[in-house]
C-alpha cells in the first residue's frame, strides 16, 4: 500500500498519464505557450461546464480576486465584507488595494459566512461582499444576493474550494458555485479539486461589460496590443497548464463523486463517536469535499493531529488563527471573543486525507487511528 497523502497527485497523474503527457508535448511542439489555442479551448469548455457566459483565465486564485475588485472600481476606504474563517488571500487582496476588510463570523453548521452577521456589518461605506464557499459547499447565496440587491452591493464569490458545487435557490433555479454573483474567482492550485501542475486561476461572470474590463486589466490594461486604456497587471494562465486543466476537467465529475463517496465512508465510521462532529451538508448546496473537516468535541484537536502524525497519517488544520487575530490584520475594531464560532473552529477543526485516489484500505487505517485516539481520550 502506498503511503497515505493528504492529496495523492502522483496516483491521480498515473491514471491519466497518457492523456496528460500527450497534451503537454503537443503544446511544446506548437510553441504556443502564452494565450495559445489550449487556453482558449479551456476557457470555452469551462464556460460550458459551469453554464456561465465568461471565464477569464489568469495566473492564480489571488489574482482572480484582485482583478475583480479592480474591475469594479472599488476605491481606497471602501468596505468589503468577508469571513474571518478563511485563507488569508481572501482578505489580503482587499487590503492590498487599500480597501477596508470588514470581517464577520461564520455559520456554526456549514462554516460559511453568517448571513445575519453580514447584514449587521453593512454600513454606508460597504461596497461588496465576498462569500467564501469553504471546504466544498456553497455559502447561502439566496439571502446574500437579496442583501446585496437591497443595499446596491457587489458580490464576489471565492470559489477556490468548491468548483463543481451546485446551489439551489428557493425558486428551483440551480447555479454553479462562482457563477451567482457579479464575479467568481477560483484557484487551480495543484491540490484543488480541479488543479493544474503549477499556479493558475480563473474569473467567472455573466456580465459582458465586466468580462471585457477584467480581461483587459489582466493583460496590462490593453485590449489592442500596445494601446493601454487602463492600469492593469500581467496575469495569465499559460498554455501548458490550460492543456492539463482541459484533461482534468473531463474527469472532474468523477473526481467529485470519488470524494463524496470517501466522505460518506468517513461519515458512517464516525457517526457514533461523541468525540467527533462530522461535517454537515447545507440543504441548498451540494458538497464537493475539497476538505473533509471534523470538529473535536471534548478531546484535544492538536493531540489528535500529533497522534495521527506518529502513525504516518497526515492531517491538516485549516485554519489555526482566525483573520481578525492575525498580526497583519490587527485592527482596533476586532477583539478576541468577538467571533465565537470562528474562534472555536480554529481550536477544534482538523481535516483528514481527502482525494480521488483514496483507497478503502487507506481510509480504514485512517478511520481506525482516529477512533483509537477519540475512544481513549473520551
Amino acid at each position: 500500500m502506498r503511503p497515505i497523502q493528504m492529496v495523492d497527485l502522483i496516483s491521480q497523474y498515473e491514471k491519466i498519464q497518457e492523456e496528460i503527457d500527450k497534451a503537454v508535448i503537443d503544446v511544446v511542439r506548437s510553441s504556443a505557450y502564452i494565450n495559445g489555442p489550449e487556453v482558449k479551448s479551456f476557457q470555452q469548455e469551462m464556460e460550458d461546464y459551469l453554464g456561465v457566459r465568461h471565464v477569464i483565465p489568469c495566473a492564480n486564485g489571488t489574482d482572480a480576486l484582485q482583478l475583480t475588485m479592480m474591475a469594479l472600481d472599488l476605491q481606497p476606504g471602501d468596505e468589503v465584507i468577508t469571513a474571518s474563517f478563511t485563507y488569508v488571500a481572501t482578505a489580503e487582496v482587499i487590503a492590498l488595494l487599500k480597501l477596508t476588510p470588514v470581517l464577520v463570523d461564520v455559520d456554526p453548521v456549514t462554516f460559511n459566512i453568517d448571513v445575519d452577521a453580514v447584514k449587521k456589518a453593512i454600513s454606508p461605506k460597504t461596497k461588496a461582499i465576498v462569500p467564501v464557499h469553504l471546504f466544498g459547499q456553497c455559502a447561502d447565496m439566496a439571502p446574500l444576493m437579496a442583501l446585496a440587491k437591497a443595499h446596491d452591493l457587489y458580490v464576489i464569490e471565492d470559489t477556490a474550494q468548491a468548483i463543481g458545487a451546485k446551489y439551489s435557490f428557493p425558486d428551483g433555479r440551480v447555479e454553479s458555485a462562482g457563477c451567482m454573483g457579479d464575479f467568481g474567482g477560483t484557484s487551480f492550485f495543484p491540490s484543488k479539486n480541479l488543479g493544474c501542475y503549477g499556479d493558475g486561476g480563473a474569473i467567472f461572470t455573466n456580465d459582458d461589460a465586466l468580462a471585457s474590463r477584467v480581461r483587459m486589466m489582466a493583460n496590462h490594461g490593453q485590449s489592442v496590443r500596445y494601446y493601454h486604456d487602463e492600469i492593469g497587471v500581467n496575469s495569465r494562465l499559460d498554455s501548458i497548464q490550460a492543456a492539463i486543466l482541459r484533461i482534468k476537467l473531463r474527469h472532474l465529475d468523477m473526481y467529485i463523486e470519488a470524494r463524496q463517496l470517501a466522505a460518506q465512508r468517513y461519515d458512517e465510521a464516525f457517526a457514533d463517536c461523541e468525540a467527533l462532529i462530522t461535517p454537515k451538508r447545507a440543504s441548498n448546496s451540494t458538497h464537493v469535499f475539497h476538505q473533509y473537516t471534523l470538529q473535536t468535541n471534548g478531546i484535544s484537536r492538536d493531540e489528535m493531529v500529533a497522534f495521527l502524525g506518529e502513525r504516518d497519517i497526515p492531517a491538516m488544520i485549516y485554519y489555526p488563527v482566525p483573520l481578525h487575530m492575525q498580526k497583519a490584520y490587527t485592527d482596533e475594531r476586532y477583539k478576541e471573543g468577538m467571533f465565537p464560532v470562528t474562534e472555536d473552529l480554529c481550536k477544534t477543526v482538523f481535516s483528514l486525507p481527502m482525494h480521488t485516489e483514496l483507497s478503502i484500505e487507506q481510509q480504514q487505517l485512517i478511520i481506525d487511528a482516529v477512533l483509537a485516539f477519540a475512544t481513549v481520550e473520551n
